[in-house]
């Protein structure tokens, strides 16, 4: 069997092909622009194809059985520096990906949504019935890109994540997401600067988003589903880090609004059960920064590398 992972060599894309070439006999191929590099370890079941997923048009999806569409310009700071080419990335290359797919027989699409597309909300438990509210460019890229995807249902099985913050590691990092972030503040500097900490973010920890990728995978998983098993503010964050990595908290003041709660039920019923949380990545981000195997390293945040590069403003 044959799979296609889009953006599988970004942060979460490059877990999830080792996963799949460590736990299926699946070949993969990668279709990644590499902005950020290429981390993969060469293996005989996989081809890593470099190329902007906009091209999609130009590739046969005919010999693949799913395709996990990851590629995407992530985070609302990365979309803002361009947000034409972003909707043409995250929305455009998504509508003719999932024609192009139907056309030709792929079998089910499994898309990395984000639990961003709720926007602000008081809900004290935001589950996938909830109306949806994006406040920013890519938060409505996701929603629009997730009803494209569900109109193929009766061509194949639309599979929609809607992951919370992840953490953990990854041979891609990323330093600029929330655990990440002050889990690195607190091994480099032995102090955490928080922004508000009132604020609740949902996490989930890499290794159970690519496990349940293989999850939906291996069992024909249709349909939408939250994926955050840990709604903590953003000071109860440091607080635990600050339990593994002995360091100091700073609390500033904040304008980010942004403040919400998933509710995961409709996706545990399915049984499916996370098995790490906030504490593992803290401590795996911590034994692979004293042992030299992570550092704070510039590719690793993703705007600044973009504004960098000139990787936004890309046509």
């Amino acid at each position: 069997m044959r799979v296609l992972v889009t953006g599988g060599c970004g942060y979460v894309g490059s877990k999830l092909t080792e996963a799949l070439l460590a736990r299926t006999s699946c070949a993969v191929t990668v279709l990644d622009v590499a902005w950020f590099g290429n981390h993969l370890a060469p293996d005989p079941r996989l081809t890593v194809q470099r190329a902007d997923v906009r091209t999609i048009d130009s590739i046969d999806l005919g010999s693949f059985d799913t395709i996990f569409h990851l590629a995407n310009v992530a985070n609302d700071p990365a979309v803002e520096l361009n947000p034409y080419v972003s909707w043409e990335i995250n929305v455009l290359a998504t509508m003719r990906l999932c024609e192009r797919a139907a056309r030709q027989g792929v079998r089910q699409v499994i898309f990395a949504s984000s639990g961003s597309v709720y926007g602000v909300t008081d809900a004290p438990s935001v589950t996938e019935d909830l109306e949806l509210l994006p406040i920013s460019e890519y938060n409505k890229t996701k929603m629009v890109a997730e009803r494209v995807i569900l109109s193929y249902a009766d061509r194949f099985v639309p599979t929609i994540v809607r992951p919370a913050t992840v953490c953990g590691l990854s041979p891609r990092m990323r330093l600029d997401l929330t655990v990440n972030l002050l889990t690195m503040q607190a091994l480099g500097n032995g102090a955490m600067t928080v922004f508000g900490g009132s604020q609740v973010r949902p996490n989930i920890h890499i290794d159970d988003l690519v496990d349940l990728y293989l999850f939906a995978f291996d069992r024909r998983l249709g349909g939408v589903y939250n994926a955050g098993f840990e709604n903590l503010t953003v000071l109860e964050i440091a607080q635990r880090i600050a339990a593994v990595v002995p360091s100091t908290i700073a609390i500033l003041p904040s304008n980010d609004p942004r403040s919400y709660r998933l509710c995961s039920d409709r996706l545990l019923a399915t049984g499916f059960a996370p098995k790490k949380n906030v504490a593992a990545a803290v401590v795996d981000l911590a034994a692979a920064y004293r042992d030299g195997r992570l550092r704070d390293e510039p590719v690793w945040h993703n705007v600044n590398w973009m504004k960098t590069h000139n990787l936004g403003c890309l046509a």
